[in-house]
């Protein structure tokens, strides 16, 4: 039963199934507006299968068996966002074997990686963008997706051996319970979608033409049905932008029908005619001045992190990354907070 497309199939499957499994997900994120859940890949060490979640119409057998489980994945933060997002249920435990790889030194985590390094198996890759909305899927695409988990329990066995071996083995608990935490509060969609990388650059008047043209962009691929960076990339708004506030004309793609042209047009228009006193504002984040004690305790505090990396020969950022290390060094409230009860310990902060 490689792939199960029924509800009843689904029950029956996870009838009195043990609570350890193997999960990932596809979607097709890069194939559509909106993104779906495509495939569930499950193992529990012994049976390996595809469940379709486009085929069946009640998925409550798999939600409810997630409630209780203890899961498996690898990179485990969007495989936990799309089970809460369409199933509505992120697992109690959920451990990630790349939490576990880098805590043990690994420098190279992705999930081929880390089957090659652990379990000596070389795996092809050659799905990783592919429609997982197509069905049926090809064999090839079924085999790729099966190898996502198969190896993740096995892997999963060394990995914890390995880390209680090294006495990090609390530190993986702590870690990956923090993941889902976080996981698990992220809200969905976020405040002004249009502000976009390089938009902090950008004075009210340019703010104004990047957010009418986003929603352009937006507006436009959901009526094609496709993700925005098909109509245009990120890059592309900023410069467009830039050049509006300059006066120049956007040289827009020849490929662009009249319609999308005609909009584009009027998008431009209306933000052109916004007030200045309605026109969006920088965002502009607070600039510590020249403190030469804050710099001072800010290099003895990464000089001591990276020391320790070193010794234990993993990354410095796993002990603790620099926005914590400079609220400590800026004596904020509660800034030691924002590192996890391992990280502290070692820094004996």
């Amino acid at each position: 039963m490689p792939m199960i497309s029924h509800s009843t199939d689904l029950k029956q499957f996870l009838k009195n199934r043990g609570d350890l499994c193997a999960v990932d997900t596809e979607a097709d994120s890069l194939h559509r507006y909106s993104e779906s859940l495509c495939l569930i890949q499950f193992s529990d060490g012994n049976d390996h299968v595809l469940i379709d979640p486009l085929a069946i119409d009640d998925m409550s057998a798999l939600s409810e068996y997630l409630t209780k489980a203890t899961c498996w994945m690898h990179g485990a933060d969007y495989d936990m966002h799309m089970l809460k997002q369409h199933l509505g249920v992120i697992p109690p435990t959920v451990f990630d074997t790349q939490i576990g790889a880098r805590l043990l030194g690994v420098r190279k985590f992705g999930y081929g990686n880390l089957v090659e390094h652990y379990m000596d198996v070389f795996i092809e890759k050659t799905s990783q963008k592919a429609d997982w909305a197509k069905r049926p899927l090809t064999p090839v695409m079924e085999d790729y997706a099966l190898n996502d988990v198969i190896y993740l329990l096995p892997m999963a066995e060394i990995i914890v051996k390995q880390l209680k071996d090294k006495g990090r083995y609390d530190w993986f608990l702590e870690s990956c319970e923090a993941a889902r935490h976080k996981a698990f509060e992220k809200k969905i969609g976020k405040e002004d979608p249009w502000r976009i990388k390089g938009s902090g650059k950008l004075q009210p008047e340019g703010l104004t033409f990047l957010r009418a043209l986003w929603y352009w962009r937006d507006a436009q691929a959901a009526a094609w049905d496709r993700p925005s960076f098909m109509v245009c990339g990120n890059r592309q708004l900023i410069e467009w932008s830039q050049g509006l506030v300059l006066g120049n004309k956007p040289q827009l793609p020849q490929h662009y029908r009249s319609s999308r042209i005609k909009h584009f047009e009027q998008a431009v228009e209306k933000a052109r005619a916004v007030q200045e006193a309605d026109m969006p504002q920088r965002i502009r984040g607070i600039r510590r001045r020249k403190d030469p004690a804050f710099e001072s305790k800010l290099d003895d505090l990464i000089s001591k992190r990276d020391e320790i990396a070193e010794e234990l020969d993993i990354e410095g950022s796993l002990i603790a990354p620099r926005t914590p290390l400079e609220a400590i060094a800026g004596g904020h409230e509660g800034a030691e907070d924002q590192l996890l009860n391992w990280q502290r310990k070692l820094l004996n902060i």
